[in-house]
This record gives structure tokens, C-alpha cells and sequence, in this order.
């Protein structure tokens, strides 16, 4: 039954013993025999169990006490411990009182600034997440140069729990550049997270099915593609990734503006060196692509959010689908195609490596050490990724290796 403002002005302490009036939901008045009142929150974090003083009764009332376990429960359920917030925010304090403004926080956000700006977009955002999610709450607020090794142990432990091997390994990298951005700018004197690596577990290995370079497992591989059942924009995706081997990214976030079906071309910037590429597209891609316009051809983005088709397509979009199919999602999406065209278009087709090359995006020179622009083996690439996207349905329909020579 729920605690009531009349049984707590009633209930008197005892001497020998703690008195406790339990509310609801791990929410209960602690009476000490001096006489002393505490409202407490029993709660349970990574499957611990733990207690947080809500305040003082009188001071705090029953309906204050309710409000503030509602808040601490709605932490919780956001995945965060309150009690670590809580020492944050002491942490935070004491750093103030000490008219110290170099935290964690403020240093780790200025070397962010000065290294975002020759980052890709997509990974500075990564980047600035992991830290807000992982590091801020907890030693964000604390002045960087009093921070301990111990303290980073206790984060990394923390991001393993959650089962996220390689997030921890990224973190604690971020962690240690942080340290040494404030070393060099001769604001702390050493770096804690130094050689830290060696406390956590070994990455996780991981086997990239997607991304075979055996012919005919890499049919297996379209035959399970093809088979997909789900969206319309997920199977035009699933089925148009091994045909143009682009980079992940670029391909979720293809527009219908650069997207020229009668020209059989796809012509945008790539992100990662911020230079112009074509990708001369096979009948069979323009046929995907063709029967995807009447879809999504209204619109900006190929291949839409399914919540909005002013976003593109979501990472997990593509990661869910293939888990689904039972095919490892660790970057399988268009990496694993990207491989597999490049060792299987050299080892099999006897593609020349330079056009396979160019037709990544990668960057070519020639003799005299010059790059070459985006046009070059244009005529060849297109022949190219025809004999490709024959090969890929030779592979997927009858299910034979078929070994093609180029003409010289």
C-alpha cells in the first residue's frame, strides 16, 4: 500500500533499531533512531542492487520524494546511473569551487573542434556521440588533471558491460588523445589512459560474410539477397550493393539528382576525400533503380527513412535485414562488396587493377606520380562493371564459377 503523509506523521523512531516505510516501486522513508529522516531509492543498475538518498524529510515531502524517484527512474531507464550522475555533478562542483575550467569535458571539446575539421562528417558525429554517452556523464566534469587511471578502468569496465567490446577499445582511444592534446597544450603534465588497452578485453573478431572473395560462396551470398522479403527500398538496396561496390554511406545516401538513368550514370562527390566520382551503372542497376523511382522518385533521397523521406535510409535499416537473413552485420553492407569486386574482378575477370581502382574511388596515379580524374578509363569501367554484373547473375542464377578473360 502506498505510504501516506498520515502513517509518516504517526510512525515515531525507534531506539535499537532503523525503521523503514516503503512507498512504491523501490521508494521508502529510512527513520534512524536518533530520529533523523531520510527518503532512499532502491533501484537496480548492471544488474546491481543500489541505494540514493532523495532528500530530507520534512524538507523533502512525500510528493517531492515521488517526483524525484520518478526522475531518477526515468535516468535509469535512459541507461544511466544516477548515482554516477550524482557524483558527476559533486565532481562538478568541486571542480568550480576550485575555479578550475579545464574539465574533461571543456578540453576534450576543444581538441574535438580542432580535429573535426578534417574529419569526414559522419565520423566527427560518431565521434562527439561516444564521448557525450560514455565519458561526459561520468568524467566529464572532473578537472583533467586529477583524473586517475583507476577512474578511466571504472569507465572502459562500464562500456563492456554493455557487450560492446570495440566501442570501449574506440573510447578509450578518444580518451588518450584527449590526454595528450592536454599534454601538448601544457595542461596536464601525463596521460592516465596510456597503454590502458591492456585492461581491456581483445577486440572481438568478427567474420564478414559479405565480403568473400570465393565465387561460389559469393553466389550463395546474391542468392540470399535475392531472396529477401521486406521494403521494397531495403531489397533495392540489398540487391544494388554488390553491383556497384560503393562505399556504405554513399550508397544509403544516393540521391535521385545524381542519378542519371538514360546516361546509365551515378555521379556525386565521395565524402571521404571530397572528390568527384562516376559509377557507370549496368543494365541490371538501371533496372533496380528504374523500378525503385516509382517509390521514392519524388523525393530526395534513393533509398528514404522509413520514418521520413526527408532523411536517408538508417545504418540499422540495411544491418537489421541482414541479420534477418542470418549474414554477420559488422560492416558486411557494402565494404564486404567491395572486396569481393575488387580480389574477384583481378583474380577472375583479369580486370586491369587500375580500373578496378578507379571504379572504388580509391586514389590512382600515374608514372609520373600525377592523380588521375574522375573520367579516366571511363569508356573501360563501363564495360567493366557490365562484365561484372553479368558475372554476379551468372553466379546467382545458375550457380557456376564461370572464368572469364579480358580481351586484351
Amino acid at each position: 500500500m502506498p505510504l501516506t503523509d498520515l502513517k509518516i506523521k504517526n510512525t515515531k523512531s525507534q531506539p535499537d533499531k532503523t525503521v523503514r516505510l516503503y512507498d512504491a516501486r523501490g521508494l521508502y522513508l529510512e527513520i534512524a533512531p536518533s530520529g533523523g529522516r531520510w527518503w532512499r531509492w532502491k533501484y537496480r543498475f548492471a544488474r546491481k542492487e543500489k541505494r540514493i538518498s532523495l532528500g530530507v524529510f520534512p524538507e523533502v515531502s512525500l510528493k517531492e520524494a515521488r517526483t524525484r524517484c520518478d526522475e531518477a527512474r526515468g535516468l535509469v531507464t535512459a541507461g544511466l546511473d544516477p548515482s554516477e550522475r550524482r557524483k558527476a555533478a559533486k565532481a562538478a562542483a568541486e571542480a568550480k569551487a576550485e575555479a578550475d575550467t579545464n574539465t574533461f569535458e571543456v578540453v576534450a571539446r576543444e581538441w574535438y573542434d580542432k580535429q573535426a575539421e578534417t574529419w569526414n562528417p559522419d565520423h566527427a558525429k560518431r565521434v562527439l556521440s561516444s564521448l557525450v554517452r560514455d565519458v561526459f556523464p561520468y568524467i566529464g566534469a572532473r578537472s583533467i588533471k586529477a583524473i586517475e587511471s583507476p577512474e578511466i578502468v571504472t569507465l572502459m569496465k562500464r562500456i563492456e558491460a554493455r557487450g560492446v567490446r570495440e566501442s570501449a577499445h574506440r573510447v578509450l582511444q578518444r580518451i588518450s588523445e584527449v590526454f595528450v592534446f592536454a599534454v601538448a597544450s601544457g595542461i596536464a603534465e601525463r596521460n592516465p589512459a596510456a597503454d590502458m588497452v591492456k585492461v581491456l578485453a581483445p577486440k572481438p573478431k568478427t567474420e564478414n560474410f559479405a565480403a568473400v572473395i570465393e565465387p561460389k560462396r559469393f553466389g550463395e551470398l546474391l542468392r540470399t539477397l535475392d531472396g529477401y522479403q521486406g521494403t521494397t527500398a531495403v531489397k533495392c538496396a540489398l540487391k544494388l550493393a554488390p553491383l556497384v561496390a560503393v562505399r556504405p554511406g554513399e550508397l544509403r545516401k544516393a540521391q535521385w539528382k545524381d542519378v542519371d538513368l538514360d546516361a546509365a550514370e551515378w555521379r556525386y562527390m565521395i565524402t571521404k576525400t571530397d572528390t568527384p566520382h562516376i559509377v557507370p551503372l549496368p543494365h541490371q542497376a538501371v533496372t533496380i533503380l528504374k523500378s525503385l523511382h516509382r517509390f521514392t522518385g519524388e523525393g530526395q533521397y534513393v533509398f528514404p527513412s522509413a520514418r521520413s523521406r526527408t532523411r536517408p535510409m538508417s545504418d540499422n535499416a540495411i544491418l537489421a535485414a541482414l541479420r534477418r537473413m542470418g549474414i554477420p552485420a559488422d560492416e558486411v553492407t557494402g565494404h564486404g562488396f567491395r572486396a569481393s569486386f575488387r580480389t574477384i574482378g583481378e583474380e577472375v575477370l583479369r580486370i586491369p587493377v587500375a580500373h578496378l581502382e578507379m571504379q572504388l574511388g580509391h586514389l590512382v596515379k600515374d608514372a609520373n606520380g600525377t592523380a588521375y580524374n574522375r573520367t579516366k578509363f571511363l569508356d573501360q569501367r563501363r564495360r567493366t562493371m557490365q562484365r561484372w554484373a553479368d558475372y554476379c547473375d551468372d553466379l546467382r542464377d545458375k550457380g557456376r564459377v564461370v572464368e572469364m578473360q579480358m580481351r586484351a
